[in-house]
């Protein structure tokens, strides 16, 4: 598939407006693994494209379509109005639908329970202003109007919007209080992961320690940025995996359910201009559940 530019614009907005069928983020990971040359030559997604250039690339293949299923699941709903909820998902729950999803993920149990979803986030994530991954718990706002979404995607995008965690790590901590200001990227050797990288985007985790465990130590973390599992890759650059985590933890600390949970979320309310702040306590599951309250989260 040959493609002439006709305007100067990044490679992947390019992409993205002349394949629409297609997802951005998927075009991208394609520039990303050399599938597209410019003027002959493999070149990263954010590569300024200028009038005339020649794009080459393998036409994608089709996407498999999502299942948006209603489903009939149980959420915990802290928060609900008009133009947003914010729900505590559960631990084993997707965020939304993706091509390798077998099960009903959030989107599908928020179609279940019927009523508006924003539409701005794409036709498979409706609703879907951000995302826990699948084994972390905690707490999810979601926007119901487009409008609702457009302001909560900002405020989380600006850092206006406090996303603060628990975690179970490996080891013990013997600081008080630390921050990580560690740049992220994408793994080379294994695209599934992100690594610290002094050549990537900027990422800040404040820690602080609440208690020591017989399996390890219970932290709380204020993220400053909000990058791919930027939780689990600093704490586990600094030698403390999150225990649980199949996907960073060394081997001998991968057993059991991962031990990270959004507990504490604070925005401004896209109308009334109002704070909301909310709160859930971890899991059954989440080691020292117990020392794991309210004030270790919102007095940073």
């Amino acid at each position: 598939m040959r493609l002439i530019v006709e305007t100067p614009e990044r490679l992947d907005k390019f992409l993205s407006a002349a394949l629409p069928e297609h997802s951005r983020s998927k075009l991208a990971k394609m520039a990303e693994e050399g599938a597209v040359l410019v003027n002959g030559e493999a070149v990263k997604p954010s590569h300024k494209l200028r009038a005339g250039d020649e794009v080459e690339l393998e036409a994608p293949e089709e996407a498999a379509p999502h299942d948006l299923t209603p489903a009939d699941i149980p959420l915990e709903i802290l928060y609900e109005d008009d133009v947003m909820l914010i729900v505590n998902k559960p631990r084993g729950l997707a965020s939304h639908p993706a091509a390798s999803l077998k099960e009903p993920s959030l989107v599908n149990a928020l179609l279940g329970r019927g009523g508006p979803l924003s539409e701005v986030g794409g036709d498979f994530r409706p609703g879907i202003v951000h995302r826990l991954d699948r084994e972390t718990t905690g707490l999810m706002v979601v926007a119901k109007t487009d409008a609702a979404h457009v302001s909560l995607a900002a405020q989380i995008e600006k850092k206006t919007a406090e996303r603060r965690y628990f975690a179970v790590v490996a080891g013990d901590v013997d600081r008080e209080k630390f921050t990580i200001d560690a740049p992220m990227a994408r793994n080379q050797a294994n695209r599934q992961q992100m690594t610290v990288d002094m050549h990537g985007k900027p990422a800040v985790t404040h820690v602080k320690n609440v208690a020591n465990l017989a399996h390890g130590t219970l932290v709380a973390c204020r993220l400053e940025t909000g990058r791919t599992h930027q939780i689990r890759v600093h704490l586990r650059a600094m030698g403390h995996p999150v225990l649980g985590d199949n996907l960073y933890a060394p081997k001998e600390f991968r057993e059991g359910p991962m031990q990270l949970h959004a507990a504490y979320l604070a925005l401004i309310h896209p109308v009334s201009g109002e704070p909301v702040i909310a709160f859930c306590a971890a899991p059954d599951d989440f080691l020292g559940a117990e020392y794991a309250t309210r004030r270790w989260v919102e007095e940073w």
